[in-house]
């Protein structure tokens, strides 16, 4: 089990303190509202993109785009363990009422981020080739990829130095405050965009530059807010900083974190590439019905974001009664939502399927396998919000284990039920990989509960 916070060396008055607090339904409305209003101008961005770019009517350059979206998502969702591990190092600390520790945090992960995105720089051309290499795209869609790549990824170390933020800041409990920064940057990624593209004509080269100079203007814009937040009086020692332990403590949670996010954009990338087995049309429809899914995911990531944030103020204030209710409620919200999620999908699924294809094949099958994907967010709900409980407690080594023990019992599931059933044994399959999420993480939670909190409190 990760070490807890309360046993840190050198802070042990503080770590023997117990600091009770209250957990609402309005707290973690306070939380979840905002920051889910956060996580859906993130495939706005994308959305915008990509109709402006239409709007020269070249195909390639539409599927440059999309290309080099996936390429960046894919590095980028790899890299967001700095914006989780964060989080949940910033709430403890948050919880122990320990103010250097909270601003020690941030530096640390900014040495890190830092770190990632110069590497990421040096590395970008081997990066690039090879990425767009094992994409095959064809030639035209290739110039664009290579085009829209080779600007945007020196956005890198401002994305990452904004992951860094948005974690602190979510860990601190300022999420009106991160909803004010996302929009920020969504809206300046607009409106770079259509500056340089339709007046400008800069073409793929003007959509990447928007988003480099959209990160960038954004980082600038966190400094005066960084620096009230963190006054000088609050600054830690250079030793403080470059605590052997905080460091260990800080690169631990963040590997096993990398780890469980591999293996989750691995269960999906293997849910597409065994779907284009069953042809063309299938897998059309599958990418349509995954829509319900991923759209579900970023409205349940607002009761996750909460739980990691009073989850992980319970753990640093060594608050067990905080904890209990922090899990108890997220949980009802989260089902909650899910349960609303497929009741809507349930009525307007059809709708929204005609509306994404005019295809008729691909609507007739995508109609076929709809009731999997309208259950996915009601299946999914408590895996979102355990993984938010995880984070907040930095329980990062035993989230990486029943992630990885969920995706084997998944290809166990897909090795059955697929040569039985098809593609309904694919969706099922992918259902029970949602649901073992959810009973192995919260088998496991009930066994460290006792362990992270002392029976006193």
């Amino acid at each position: 089990m990760n070490e807890s916070p309360a046993v840190r060396a050198g802070d042990a008055s503080a770590a023997a303190e117990i600091r009770p607090f209250e957990v609402t339904h309005r707290a973690v409305f306070r939380l979840a509202v905002p920051m889910t209003l956060a996580y859906i101008t993130v495939p706005l961005i994308g959305i915008v993109d990509t109709i402006v770019i239409g709007q020269l009517g070249v195909a390639a350059l539409i599927g440059g785009i999309a290309i080099g979206a996936i390429i960046l998502d894919i590095l980028f969702t790899t890299c967001n363990f700095l914006r989780s591990g964060t989080t949940g190092l910033t709430a403890q600390a948050v919880g122990a009422g320990d103010s250097k520790e909270i601003v020690a945090v941030l530096l640390r992960a900014l040495i890190v981020a830092g770190a990632a995105g110069a590497l990421i720089l040096v590395l970008h051309y081997p990066f690039i080739e090879i990425s767009v290499w094992f994409m095959d795209p064809g030639a035209g869609v290739l110039d664009a990829a290579r085009d829209y790549l080779a600007i945007r990824i020196w956005a890198a170390p401002f994305t990452l130095t904004n992951f860094v933020l948005l974690g602190w800041l979510v860990g601190l409990g300022r999420p009106v405050t991160v909803l004010a920064v996302q929009t920020l940057l969504g809206l300046l990624n607009v409106g770079f965009s259509v500056w340089f593209v339709m007046g400008m004509g800069l073409g793929v080269p003007g959509v990447a530059w928007a988003s480099v100079l959209a990160e960038a203007i954004v980082v600038a814009a966190q400094i005066p807010l960084v620096l009230k937040l963190a006054p000088r009086s609050q600054l830690p020692s250079r030793a403080r900083v470059f605590d052997r332990h905080g460091f260990s403590r800080l690169i631990g949670v963040n590997r096993d974190i990398m780890i469980r996010s591999f293996t989750l954009l691995f269960a999906f990338a293997f849910f597409t590439r065994q779907g284009a087995q069953f042809g063309a049309v299938v897998l059309a429809a599958n990418a349509i019905l995954m829509h319900f899914f991923l759209v579900g995911g970023y409205l349940l990531d607002g009761f996750a974001t909460a739980a990691e944030q009073l989850a992980g103020r319970a753990v640093g204030a060594r608050f067990r009664p905080a904890f209990e209710r922090t899990v108890r409620l997220t949980t009802a919200w989260g089902l909650g939502t899910g349960l609303a999620l497929s009741l809507i999908y349930l009525a307007s699924g059809g709708l929204i399927i005609d509306l994404m294809t005019t295809a008729e094949d691909v609507r007739e099958t995508a109609r076929h396998f709809m009731l999997w994907a309208v259950l996915t967010p009601l299946i999914g709900a408590v895996a979102f919000q355990m993984d938010g409980i995880f984070i907040g407690a930095t329980w990062s080594r035993d989230m990486r284990n029943m992630m990885l023990a969920s995706l084997l019992v998944y290809l166990i599931a897909w090795a059955v039920l697929t040569p039985l059933f098809g593609n309904n044994g694919l969706w099922m399959a992918l259902l029970i990989f949602l649901g073992a999420r959810s009973v192995t993480f919260h088998w496991r939670m009930r066994q460290l509960v006792p362990r992270t909190f002392p029976a006193a409190s």
